[in-house]
């Protein structure tokens, strides 16, 4: 008897309308049965063809319970290269409920990675590789080869699912004969692909030659860039020197640079391809054929006092000017912007200047003066900050001005942090450090006090100008 019931208000309803019909089929059958075997049963051959009749009801039977049985549980039809739509709902779950995956397919939180490793040279070897990410429902997201003279070095960029680790990954990749597996964290930037972030990475340089050193950097990931000028240069020290076409060695690259000083990238976790190489001597010779160039661009700014500035970029040809502003500072001031003998002063010009060191600010008066300087030096792979404005021109918020469009720079040039050497009796330059609203760190040693600023909470947009401020 069916058991079928339907809540209503609550409550289940019993169906006695459907039982009596029920009941009745229930007789009829029988009756109609009965007649049957009497029929029958009275006949010549009753008795054989009643048993004939019992055995076919019973293979019928049988073969009707193997064929449920067998199709019950095979696997769905369709398409075996597609990834099958699971519908599972609960009773008395919401229709919104009938597209939901079942758990174990549903993707959970993923992170991404960036993995290199080296696997032999021969027929199927990638397949391998890429069988023993998908054993650990890894995503390929991208792909790029670097073949050498033994082996190919295969770097990917992997969506892996939050609960499998890094461990677990390089775990599978060695079982599938990956060999000096190096695996990071990724972020978003990292989905651009090889070619797109190459093109733009000399489309940067091109237009600016400060940028040769942080697209070597975004080119070649975390490592240390130093340039040396050509007077530095001595033939006593091997490090130093580099062939036209440049020199690679394991975990260091040296490369000639175009005003004739030496380029060193240096990384001490993997070894440079060839392709790295090549790509970055390309980005040097692309520089060198360009030649000095800097962005033009300025901007006019009125300080709270009403007088007015420019602030722009400076390069080489300010030199003279920037000699100049020493000579109207006071011997404080230079002490405390370079750390020693005053007279020296003029020395670091050239170098601070030079945008192949890194980037300068220069602001200047309306009858063209230059009365201020900020320096964004790229020092290995740290970045450090420096600020002098003439006496005159001090407590007026130029120094301020520098340094949050400095720090705007470092942000999109993608600086974790950048530090500023100073003494601890700067009171200025302090308060302007502070001015940043950023997480500081302080280091002093005899006197001399480091000041670090984490970016990680730096906006990404210049500091606005005081015009626009006031109408803010």
């Amino acid at each position: 008897m069916s058991q079928v019931k339907r809540a209503k208000n609550g409550r289940p309803v019993h169906h006695w309308r459907r039982d009596l019909v029920e009941l009745a089929a229930l007789f009829t059958a029988v009756a109609v049965a009965d007649a049957v075997a009497n029929l029958i049963g009275h006949g010549p051959d009753g008795p054989t063809l009643l048993l004939i009749s019992a055995v076919v009801l019973v293979a019928t039977a049988g073969f009707h319970t193997w064929w449920s049985h067998r199709h019950g549980h095979a696997p769905p039809t369709g398409d075996t290269g597609s990834r099958p739509t699971a519908t599972v709902r609960r009773a008395g779950a919401p229709e919104a409920d009938a597209t939901a995956p079942e758990p174990v397919t549903v993707a959970g939180e993923t992170v991404l990675w960036r993995m290199r490793t080296t696997v032999r040279d021969e027929p199927g070897s990638l397949a391998s590789l890429c069988a023993a990410l998908a054993g650990q429902r890894v995503d390929i997201l991208s792909l790029q080869t670097h073949p050498l003279t033994e082996g190919t070095v295969d770097e990917f960029l992997l969506r892996v699912p939050a609960e499998v680790s890094a461990a677990d990954v390089t775990r599978a990749v060695s079982h599938a004969g990956g060999a000096g597996t190096w695996i990071e964290r990724a972020d978003a930037h990292d989905l651009v692909d090889a070619p797109t972030r190459v093109l733009g990475l000399a489309t940067r340089t091109a237009l600016d030659a400060a940028e040769l050193p942080l697209a070597l950097r975004q080119l070649l990931g975390r490592c240390t860039i130093r340039s040396l000028p050509a007077g530095s240069v001595r033939g006593d020290r091997a490090d130093e020197a580099a062939p036209v076409e440049g020199a690679l060695e394991d975990t260091v690259m040296r490369l000639r640079a175009p005003e004739g000083g030496v380029i060193t990238v240096e990384r001490p976790y993997l070894p440079f391809t060839p392709t790295e190489f090549a790509r970055a001597r390309a980005l040097v010779e692309l520089d060198a054929r360009l030649g000095p160039r800097v962005p033009r661009s300025q901007d006019v700014l009125t300080l709270p006092r009403g007088n007015d500035i420019t602030v722009r970029r400076a390069d080489a040809g300010d030199v003279d000017a920037a000699k100049a502003m020493h000579e109207r500072c006071s011997p404080r001031t230079l002490s405390m912007r370079y750390h020693g003998p005053v007279g020296d002063a003029d020395k670091y010009l050239n170098h601070l200047l030079s945008p192949r060191f890194g980037r300068t600010l220069a602001v200047q008066t309306a009858s063209g003066r230059i009365v201020g300087l900020g320096h964004l030096l790229w020092d290995g792979d740290e970045t450090e900050i420096a600020l002098l404005v003439e006496d005159d021109w001090q407590r007026r918020g130029i120094g301020s001005e520098l340094l949050g469009r400095l720090v705007a720079m470092a942000v999109e040039a993608g600086c974790e942090s950048v530090y500023a050497v100073t003494q601890s009796s700067n009171t200025g330059m302090v308060a302007a450090m502070r001015g940043l609203d950023l997480p500081l760190d302080y280091q002093i040693e005899e006197g001399t006090l480091v000041i670090t600023a984490r970016l990680d909470t730096a906006p990404t947009a210049s500091r606005l100008s005081y015009d626009e401020a006031q109408q803010h």
